[in-house]
């Protein structure tokens, strides 16, 4: 049993994390949201989970690594430099990021990257996601954990090699790109499918979330597994072995 710290706990994720927690046998040790002092919720933490915005990380880091306690990332739109202050933070505390806490997503992410590098460069690739009409960022953070799936298959740098946002006289797709859509509306949690498309014959990868609750028993699982480790950056790929 450990008491669980969340950050953003009262965004959309907070209230399901907090009753997901107490289902799992954990003690919830409180929240923490804009303007609040994370120091002091990570002092009567064993582990945070963070739920927040990409301008906290920093300060949440910082509390982690001030307690010597471990933080499961679950926020998403996070830029180089985030990844940069997380990869810091890991040399103190064990920190695990990850785009999207589901464990069926993790898998499906293996699967991609997996069917990218057996099928070869001649596979168009796009990837197709929908999210309820509050969400701020696209592609999501999701989309993004599979496009790197897939570019690491290639053996391929996704940001060079993507394409979104098409509109008007674009011009034939790029050769070996990595294509995304984002759709937006209704209560949505999230649906994404990875689409490779070759000549006559076509295969879709596809995972449906039917309620937030599965993200909040992925970061619970994740943080389980994350209280045992020593430091360092892991990924819920290790939390699955695979």
């Amino acid at each position: 049993m450990a008491n669980i710290g969340v950050i953003g706990s009262k965004g959309a994720m907070g209230e399901v994390l907090r009753r997901v927690i107490e289902e799992s046998g954990h003690d919830f040790s409180g929240g923490a949201d804009k303007g609040d002092d994370v120091g002091k919720l990570a002092d009567v933490s064993d582990l945070l989970v963070d739920f927040s915005a990409p301008a906290a990380l920093q300060s949440n880091l910082h509390a982690a690594v001030g307690a010597g306690i471990p933080i499961v990332i679950g926020t998403t739109g996070l830029e180089r430099k985030h990844h940069d202050a997380i990869d810091q933070a890991a040399h103190a505390i064990p920190v695990l990021q990850t785009g999207n806490t589901s464990l069926g997503v993790t898998l499906l992410a293996h699967l991609v990257r997996e069917a990218a590098q057996r099928l070869g460069k001649g596979w168009d690739i796009e990837i197709l996601e929908m999210h309820h009409r509050r969400k701020v960022d696209a592609p999501s953070g999701t989309a993004l954990l599979l496009g790197d799936a897939a570019a690491g298959g290639r053996g391929i740098d996704l940001a060079t090699n993507s394409e979104s946002g098409r509109d008007g006289a674009t011009g034939p797709r790029s050769e070996g790109a990595i294509g995304f859509a984002a759709l937006r509306g209704g209560t949505v949690a999230g649906e994404h499918s990875v689409i490779l498309a070759g000549e006559e014959e076509r295969i879709t990868l596809s995972h449906s979330a039917e309620n937030r609750a599965i993200f909040a028993r992925g970061a619970i699982r994740a943080a389980e597994w994350l209280r045992t480790r020593e430091t360092g950056r892991y990924s819920m790929d290790q939390v699955l072995g695979i």
